[in-house]
């Protein structure tokens, strides 16, 4: 089975879901079976590479709400993290654009290193102060993660995988999404958000049993469906980053 999960590196939903999916593959009868694939999603395309500003009034500008609702996000998405074993360092955090951090994540699937560097980039994010979109930052990350420093030295210094991670956020664009994670299981079933454990494995169990059919429609019929009253949807900006997801 193959389970496709879009993601970006700031998200921090998207670390939550990580951890949450994976204790969910942990207790599903065929994880022998499952490959996961990390599709680039960026939840800011046109982010520069650093911000002068703290995560709160990032997060107020960027969703138009107010402060005190910008720390009320802030606060749900730290003791989500910490239920799930998360750290979360907003107070420290280098926001910056991710698509550099997207192409070495290509690079890292090329090389069976993916779950690692992608995991590194979300720990170096989220609870170190990593600057996110610093070349140097990225590099060793990814050296950590077990990649050759040459080599990622080489991706960052040429469009190398520009054209797969555009492939990626076109997928998602055809799909509907606009919030991360989401996760597609098998092209045939979609969950959107950072849903309970018990969610994501039902979502695997759901997938493995369901009849052959044709893909295309299949996946588009996942991807806007309902899932245990979780399917994707519109966020209005009150709403952004709440309940499992960060939205565009």
């Amino acid at each position: 089975m193959q389970v496709e999960i879009w993601s970006d590196v700031v998200c921090p939903w998207c670390a939550v879901g990580k951890a949450r999916f994976e204790a969910a593959l942990a207790q599903y009868e065929h994880a022998d079976e499952v490959d996961v694939r990390w599709r680039s999603f960026e939840l800011d395309p046109n982010a520069p590479a650093s911000r002068d500003v703290d995560y709160v009034t990032m997060l107020a500008t960027k969703y138009r709400t107010s402060r005190d609702q910008a720390q009320a996000m802030i606060d749900r998405m730290t003791q989500a993290g910490a239920d799930d074993g998360i750290e979360f360092r907003f107070d420290i955090a280098r926001p910056g654009n991710t698509f550099d951090a997207h192409r070495v994540l290509h690079l890292a699937a090329d090389h069976g290193r993916q779950h690692e560097t992608k995991q590194r980039f979300l720990a170096g994010y989220h609870s170190e102060g990593v600057p996110i979109a610093d070349h140097g930052a990225i590099t060793a990350l990814a050296v950590d993660a077990g990649l050759v420093e040459d080599e990622i030295a080489d991706v960052l210094a040429t469009d190398r995988y520009a054209d797969a991670v555009r492939a990626d956020e076109g997928q998602a664009h055809e799909y509907g999404i606009s919030g991360v994670p989401f996760f597609v299981f098998e092209q045939r079933v979609g969950v959107s958000g950072a849903q309970p454990t018990e969610h994501l494995l039902q979502g695997l169990r759901q997938a493995h049993t369901l009849p052959g059919e044709d893909a295309d429609a299949a996946t588009s019929e996942a991807a806007t469906s309902d899932h245990d009253d979780h399917a994707h949807h519109d966020h209005d900006p009150d709403e952004a980053c709440v309940d499992g997801v960060c939205a565009i």
